[in-house]
């Protein structure tokens, strides 16, 4: 179970971005604030959309697979369906793509602007079924509160 209060995390992350103009600063500190609040994460960041593929963006972790085509993987499935994917244990996913050995469990929530698809957020466990409902809620609420504060009219997401 969840121990995290999403309801400070949204708080945080308003007065974090607050006033704040660019959309790769405002990314790079949403994924701190995240990597620094979650327990038992070892991987936390975001990829973009590109055409037809997600780019690795800020993250927090080892080095990552750098490009994911849009249906690969649990990051590509999360933003080809629009769904949240919550995966108790990655060995089990169809597919899933292995960029770090230590992750066992994942989340992976795609971030819309106006109902456009700009990417994902993707969080790695090394433990199995580490993400809860309470967490997926949380987290897709605090998803949705970052891509409501994201700067607008410089042209494209990070």
């Amino acid at each position: 179970m969840s121990n995290v209060d999403y309801d400070l995390l949204q708080s945080q992350l308003r007065a974090l971005l607050s006033g704040e103009t660019d959309t790769l600063a405002a990314t790079s500190n949403f994924v701190a604030l995240l990597f620094t609040a979650l327990a038992d994460i070892n991987w936390l960041g975001v990829y973009a959309l590109r055409a037809d593929e997600l780019v690795l963006g800020p993250f927090q972790g080892k080095p990552a697979c750098a490009h994911i085509p849009i249906g690969n993987g649990v990051c590509g499935v999360a933003a080809s369906t629009r769904r949240t994917q919550r995966v108790a244990d990655v060995h089990e996913f169809p597919g899933h793509i292995i960029c770090d050995a230590d992750s066992r469990s994942e989340l992976v929530v795609p971030l819309q602007v106006d109902g456009e698809l700009i990417g994902v957020l993707d969080i790695d466990s090394p433990s199995t079924a580490r993400f809860s409902n309470a967490d997926q809620h949380g987290i897709e609420q605090l998803c949705a509160a970052f891509c409501d504060m994201l700067p607008h009219g410089n042209g494209r997401f990070i």
